[in-house]
Parts: structure tokens; C-alpha cells; sequence
């Protein structure tokens, strides 16, 4: 059967059907969730702990292209680009709501694939949709996700704790998003000149899985909360590293050195760079959409922090009027700037 005999138009169900559709598998996990999707407003019980709410919009055209963005991919991040924000607070994810506004060039099918994305989301890092919006759009898609977590008082994190002598500290490794994306839209650009060409992505599962699906580490949240390390400021890397650390130094009053030769970069990024011509260190500090953390700590937790896998210290904080650097594997100093991603680009 072709694939418009399988096609439902949105325009059959309606919005209420639609999104009752769309949500019928979704089940409520958490019990401050007292009321979810099916009355005018959801209803969330958090007791004596601090509400953490945020919120954030993904854009067709702007935050992803469909030409290699699978729907089913597309949901799951949604999800886990909110998530990484409450990690960043040192928060535990506990609801989402999800308003969406889609093109009539979107059918059921391929709604309820963006939604199947969604769910394994919410199953995975716990938390429950309680809500959103569908609407119309002239052009394309738009999804919006409020995420909402909760955390002990003393337990919350700001980007404004962090103080002279910390040790900074960065989960995961840096660059692959970007070079994923790089890598996916040379494809698309080979592709759109010849359809025949079919897209050379062998051996490059990190790179672009790490831009088409993200992941919050929660793990390292509950590994630290294991140990017993509160950060001293957090914050989650979507804007490249040299943006979070200066976001970090300026509200927490601070200067930093990051050392080259400790910040995490995988094998197949570093190759990737040296393919495209690009240096891997500042593919790492300038590329974003890496949603690992960035956090301080006291040095005291130096080596509780050691026994936690997939984290690596790549620099201490120095008081202010030392500024803010990067030391190279040769020992030259560089004052670090912002060059990360930037959204709101002046039209020609």
C-alpha cells in the first residue's frame, strides 16, 4: 500500500480526538501528580519541596530539519533537552506538558511517531506528561515542553555558587553534536545536488546520534547525590562550553582556567574534526547541543568525584581578576569568549 492509503489527516479527529489520540498510553508515575491530561488544568502536589519549572521550544527550520530528523528522534529529545535543565539544578524531573502547532503537511501517523518518541522519554526518565496544547501552523512544526521538577532546599543548585579553588568538572564528552550536525548537513547538501547518492553516515553512530538523540545524565546526578556532592554551580552544556563557563564565571563572580588536554572528546569526534578540517578543542568548546553538565565542586569531594564514571575534572575557578582561559597543551594562555550557537540571526 502507498504510504498516502495509510495517511490520516489531522483534520479527521479533531484537536480533542487528537489528543486523546495522541496520549492514551500515557500513564501517571509520580505521586505528586495528582491530575493529569483530561480536565481544564493539571494538578501537582510537590509538599515542602521547591518547584523547578522550564521551559523550552524547538523550532522546524531553525532547531531541526526533517530532511534528517526522525520524528521518533525529534520526541525524545523534546523531552530530554528539558530534563538536562532540571538536572542542571541538581532537581528531579517529575512532569512535562507538551503544545505543539503542526502543518497540514503532517498526517496522524506521523504525529503519533513524534509522540512515540515522547513517551519513551517520559519512561525513561520518569516523569509524566500532564498536559499541552495542539493548534495550527501556516508552516511546519512547532513543539513547546514545560518541564517541572522539584528539589530540597538545601539541595538546589544555581550558576551562582561557585567560588575560588572549585574543581571544574564535565560529564560525558564535547564536540560529537556538532560534528554530528555538520556531518548530517554535508549529507543533505550532497543529497539535495544528486538524489541518487545515498548518505555516507558508516561508522558515525556517535556523532550523530549525540545530535539527533541527546541524552539528560541523570545518571550523573543520582551518582553524585549517591556520594553525597552537591555542586557549587551547575549548569547543562546546550550553547558549547566556553558559553557555560563564562555563563558560570559571571554570575558566580569568577574567573576559571580550563586545561585542553583534560577536556573529553571521543575517538570519533576527533577524527571527524581533522576530516572537516576543523581543531577537535574547539569543536568541543564552541559546538553545543551536547546537553552534558558542567559543574563546580568543592575540592574536597576531589576524589568521591574520581569514583564516578564518565566525569572529568578539566579545570579549577580562580577569582575574577584572573579572568577566564583556556591553558593549551602547549602552555599558552587563551581568554576564553563565546562563539557558541546563536539563535536569533539577523535576516538578509
Amino acid at each position: 500500500m502507498s504510504e498516502q492509503a495509510n495517511r490520516t489527516e489531522i483534520s479527521s479527529l479533531g484537536e480533542f480526538k487528537l489528543i486523546e489520540q495522541l496520549t492514551k498510553n500515557f500513564e501517571l508515575r509520580n505521586a505528586s501528580s495528582l491530575k493529569g491530561i483530561g480536565d481544564d488544568a493539571a494538578v501537582i502536589d510537590n509538599s515542602n519541596k521547591l518547584t523547578v519549572v522550564t521551559t523550552d521550544m524547538l523550532v522546524e527550520g531553525i532547531h531541526f530539519d526533517m530532511m534528517y530528523s526522525p520524528l521518533l528522534h525529534l520526541g525524545y529529545k523534546c523531552i530530554a533537552v528539558n530534563v538536562s535543565d532540571l538536572l542542571a539544578m541538581n532537581a528531579e524531573p517529575k512532569q512535562v506538558t507538551v503544545s505543539i502547532a503542526i502543518s497540514n503537511r503532517y498526517s496522524v501517523e506521523a504525529i503519533e511517531e513524534l509522540y512515540e518518541g515522547i513517551y519513551h522519554a517520559c519512561e525513561y526518565y520518569g516523569v509524566d506528561l500532564i498536559g499541552g496544547d495542539t493548534t495550527s501552523s501556516l508552516k511546519g512544526l512547532i513543539i513547546s515542553v514545560t518541564a517541572i521538577g522539584e528539589a530540597n532546599e538545601d539541595e538546589i543548585v544555581y550558576r551562582t555558587g561557585a567560588k575560588d579553588g572549585d574543581l571544574i568538572c564535565v560529564s560525558g564528552d564535547l564536540g560529537g553534536a556538532f560534528l554530528g550536525l555538520q556531518l548530517l548537513e554535508r549529507e543533505k547538501k550532497i543529497f539535495l545536488e544528486n538524489p541518487g547518492i545515498q548518505p555516507d553516515l558508516e561508522n558515525k553512530k556517535h556523532i550523530v546520534g549525540r545530535f539527533l538523540k541527546p541524552e539528560a545524565r541523570k545518571d550523573i546526578v543520582d551518582a553524585m547525590r549517591a556520594q553525597s556532592i552537591v555542586p557549587t554551580a551547575m549548569i547543562d552544556i546546550s550553547d558549547g562550553l566556553s558559553s557555560e563557563i563564562l555563563h558560570i564565571c559571571n554570575q558566580s563572580n569568577c574567573g576559571a582556567i580550563i586545561y585542553e588536554n583534560e577536556i573529553p572528546i571521543h575517538p570519533e569526534s576527533y577524527d571527524q574534526a581533522l576530516i572537516f578540517n576543523m581543531d577537535p578543542t574547539v569543536c568541543a568548546l564552541n559546538g553545543g547541543e551536547d546537553y552534558e553538565l558542567l559543574f563546580t565542586i568543592d575540592p574536597k569531594h576531589a576524589t568521591a568525584i574520581a569514583q564516578i564514571p564518565n566525569v572529568s575534572v578539566i579545570g579549577k575557578i580562580v577569582p575574577q581578576a584572573n579572568g577566564t582561559f583556556l591553558k593549551t597543551k602547549n602552555d599558552n594562555l587563551f581568554k576564553i569568549q563565546a562563539q557558541g550557537w546563536e539563535s536569533f540571526k539577523q535576516e538578509n
